[in-house]
C-alpha cells in the first residue's frame, strides 16, 4: 500500500518524510508537474508530488492533471491526500480554517480535459460523493486525536483561473451552496475516481473571496496565511498516515464496476 500526497500552494515538503528516491515518469498523457518523491512516514510508503511544480511555476489551468494522477497509479498508489489553498465564501470558515471537503461544484467543464476515457470507451463513473468516505472518517478521527480543529464538511467550487473571481461570481457561488473557491480540485478528483484511487480533499482558507471583505485580494495574503497554517496541516497529515489501514473497504476501489457502456 502506498499513499499519495499532492501538495498545493505552500506545501512543498513534509518534516519526517524520509526521501529514498525520486522518480521521473513519462505518461501517455505527457509529463506530470514534477518528479515524484518517494519516502516513508510512520513506516508507511509515501509518494509526494508538488501540484504546481518546484519552484511554483505551473498555473492551475495548465496543470497536467491526467499525467499527475496516472503517475500515482503507475507507482502503485491507491490513496491520495490532496491539499490546497482556497478562498473563503462561507463566513463560518474564516481565513486559517482547515476544511475537509465533501462536495465539489465544477465550473471548469469544457475548459480542461477531464477524463481518461475520451476515445475508445464510454465510461460514466458515479461521482455522487467525490471524496472517499473512508478517508474522510480517518481524517476526522485524526483531527480529534491531535486536537487540530477542522470543518468536517465543505463544498469546493472549482473555477478555471488564473484570474480571481468577481464579487458577483462569488455571490452566485454562495447562492448555489459553495463554501470555498479554488482552481485545482477538478478534474483531479474525478480522474482519481476513474482510476479507482481513493482521494480526500483538505483545504486551507487563506483569504476571504472577492466581495466577502473590502480588502484587495493578494497572493501575499495567501502565502502568509498558508505559512501560518502549515504546521497544523503537516501534523494532521502525519496522524492520518499513521492511522491508515493497509486494506480498503470503501466503494472507490470498485468505481469502474458497471460504469462502462
Amino acid at each position: 500500500m502506498k499513499i499519495g500526497l499532492i501538495g498545493g500552494s505552500g506545501l512543498y515538503e513534509i518534516e519526517g518524510l524520509e526521501i529514498t528516491k525520486e522518480v521521473s515518469i513519462s505518461t501517455p498523457y505527457g509529463d506530470p508537474s514534477s518528479v515524484y518523491k518517494i519516502g516513508t512516514i510512520c513506516d508507511k510508503e509515501i509518494v509526494f508530488l508538488p501540484r504546481h511544480g518546484i519552484p511554483h511555476s505551473i498555473p492551475p489551468h495548465k496543470i497536467n492533471y491526467r499525467a499527475n494522477i496516472w503517475g500515482f497509479k503507475s507507482l502503485g498508489v491507491d490513496r491520495i491526500l490532496s491539499v490546497s489553498a482556497v478562498g473563503g465564501i462561507n463566513k463560518d470558515m474564516p481565513p486559517g480554517s482547515i476544511v475537509l471537503l465533501d462536495q465539489i461544484i465544477d465550473m471548469t467543464i469544457g475548459a480542461r480535459i477531464s477524463t481518461f476515457h475520451d476515445e475508445d470507451k464510454v465510461v460514466h463513473i458515479d461521482f455522487t460523493n467525490p471524496y472517499c468516505p473512508e478517508m474522510r472518517d480517518l481524517i476526522i478521527k485524526a483531527s480529534h486525536n491531535i486536537g487540530v480543529p477542522i470543518n468536517k464538511a465543505g463544498t469546493y467550487i472549482c473555477t478555471n483561473g488564473p484570474r480571481l473571481e468577481t464579487a458577483k461570481e462569488i455571490k452566485f457561488f454562495s447562492m448555489i451552496g459553495a463554501d470555498v473557491v479554488g482552481m485545482t480540485a477538478m478534474p483531479e478528483a474525478s480522474l482519481a475516481r476513474e482510476l479507482e484511487i481513493c482521494i480526500s480533499g483538505i483545504s486551507v482558507v487563506t483569504n476571504y473571496a472577492a466581495g466577502i471583505s473590502e480588502r484587495k485580494l493578494t497572493t501575499t495574503e495567501v502565502v502568509e496565511t498558508m505559512k501560518n497554517s502549515i504546521d497544523r496541516i503537516k501534523s494532521l497529515i502525519k496522524e492520518v498516515i499513521s492511522q491508515t489501514p493497509d486494506s480498503r473497504s470503501c466503494p472507490c476501489k470498485d468505481a469502474l464496476k458497471d460504469a462502462e457502456l
